[in-house]
């Protein structure tokens, strides 16, 4: 194992300063993850990421978002327009150039532009384009227990789509000073930024139907079953805190898992996307 860190930030789309989804935990080689407790916002866990780069400290960072939207499936982020990007990093300089009017780093910029509206479904309308059902799903989204929502889902408490959106403007802003894998390779050393799923960490530590945790000694047992002791918690835990302490965790338990990096499909990778601990197909 190469990392000395692993932090798990649970992302959040909110189109407010200081979103109260957005939280940090982070977990040292040993003992218990711990919460970061701040009242945190979209500039100050770019911030954040800035210091870990220039730190060079072997930082295994999970976000839970999607890095980027559906590509293989159609062969496209946005079929029948021209202007498609043609990989995650085009597609994050495309959000955060037609968010740049959008406080706070949120992005309702690109949801204001009439080809890419008709891909979304938003409150009161579904563009043309966003297909049948829940939507269009990532390669790796199709590899994954459950039931995932697409990111091109703006509606409902399980949608993705917000967050992915915010989170594509602060890794275009990050501007490479962090690899994220695997649309980056694996570097030999310093911070990687991976893609997380908190219920593969949740099901990892047997929580029935890897559901969210809101009481500190439930959390303290799924801890345990991932062979981590458990911080001390508060009397009243948000699924927001439990989701990014419990994955760090995870992230400390799996990280040495060679078979987790094995990227399968290097297009899929430089367009897609993967979330780590999904194994490819």
């Amino acid at each position: 194992m190469r990392f000395t860190r692993f932090a798990c930030w649970d992302w959040s789309g909110a189109a407010v300063e200081r979103p109260p989804g957005l939280a940090l935990a982070v977990a040292e080689r040993d003992g218990p993850p711990r919460l970061i407790d701040r009242r945190w916002s979209r500039e100050d866990a770019l911030a954040w990421l800035r210091d870990v780069a220039r730190s060079g400290e072997p930082v295994l960072v999970g976000l839970d978002l999607s890095p980027a939207l559906p590509f293989a499936d159609r062969g496209a982020y946005f079929p029948g327009w021209p202007d498609s990007p043609p990989d995650a990093r085009a597609l994050w300089r495309l959000v955060d150039d037609l968010s740049a009017d959008d406080p706070h780093l949120s992005a309702a910029g690109v949801l204001r532009h009439p080809e890419i509206a008709r891909h979304f479904r938003q409150h009161r309308s579904k563009g043309d384009r966003f297909g049948e059902g829940r939507g269009r799903l990532r390669a790796t989204e199709r590899a994954m227990p459950g039931l995932p929502s697409s990111c091109f889902n703006l509606v409902g408490a399980a949608q993705v789509g917000k967050s992915s959106l915010t989170g594509m403007r602060v890794l275009h802003r990050l501007d490479g000073a962090i690899p994220v894998w695997p649309i980056d390779p694996l570097p030999p050393t310093g911070p990687v930024i991976v893609e997380i799923y908190p219920r593969l960490a949740a099901l990892a530590a047997q929580v029935a139907g890897g559901r969210k945790l809101r009481d500190p000694a439930a959390l303290a047992q799924a801890l345990a079953r991932l062979g981590s002791p458990a911080p001390e918690l508060p009397a009243r835990l948000t699924d927001h805190a439990s989701d990014a302490l419990l994955t760090a965790a995870w992230l400390r338990a799996t990280a040495d898992r060679a078979d987790l990096w094995a990227v399968r499909d290097a297009e899929i990778a430089r367009t897609e996307g993967w979330t780590f601990g999904v194994p490819w197909r």
